[in-house]
């Protein structure tokens, strides 16, 4: 408890080297600075599940809680990596307007990662209601993740193709800006 309480300023140091290691892998695979974005402002309404699911029910915010935390900003990151690479791609390669990029990247998307997180929280299941030795360590962990998992898939399936649009449309500004600086400065 006494190292707990001690390393507890740390968490939210934590929490920001794993989104400044995620901006920066992303923005390397889009080749833009602008649509890692959607993805990690994705995250936040996982971490809010999380929240709400342990306050619900009367769990603690303990390390194992944390872990879970760590552990779906991964996840919730590839749902929303899934969908942002599709939009890209329908982008790319079909010349897709971005709205309509976006909501065939997120139907195209939707049964993958239904399937996926759903069979991810129905294996949570038995950590939620763990009994015995280690019950109260299981049932943070399982709280946390599944409660993020869900609420964080079901917002991130409309907040994602809607985050999708706006950066990308501020991408294609700054893009079209620079275009014309260069082409001025010729």
């Amino acid at each position: 408890t006494r190292e707990e309480k001690e390393s507890g300023g740390q968490t939210m140091m934590i929490y920001g080297i794993c989104l400044l290691f995620v901006f920066i892998l992303l923005s390397a695979q889009y080749e833009s600075v602008f649509l890692p974005f959607p993805v990690i402002l994705s995250l936040p309404a996982g971490v809010f599940g999380s929240y709400l699911f342990l306050q619900m029910l009367g769990i603690e915010n303990n390390i194992y809680a944390q872990v879970a935390l760590v552990m779906l900003i991964g996840l919730l990151g590839k749902n929303a990596i899934l969908i942002v690479e599709m939009a890209s791609q329908f982008r790319r390669h079909e010349g897709m307007p971005v709205a309509e990029a976006a909501l065939k990247g997120a139907v195209s998307r939707l049964r993958p990662i239904l399937m996926t997180s759903f069979a991810f929280i129905c294996g949570l299941i038995p950590l939620i209601f763990a009994h015995g030795a280690g019950a109260l360590g299981n049932r943070s962990i399982g709280t946390a993740a599944a409660g993020g998992m869900l609420v964080g898939t079901l917002i991130g399936l409309f907040l994602i193709p809607g985050l999708y649009v706006i950066f990308e449309k501020i991408g294609g500004r700054f893009a079209k800006n620079k275009e014309e600086e260069d082409e001025d400065d010729e």
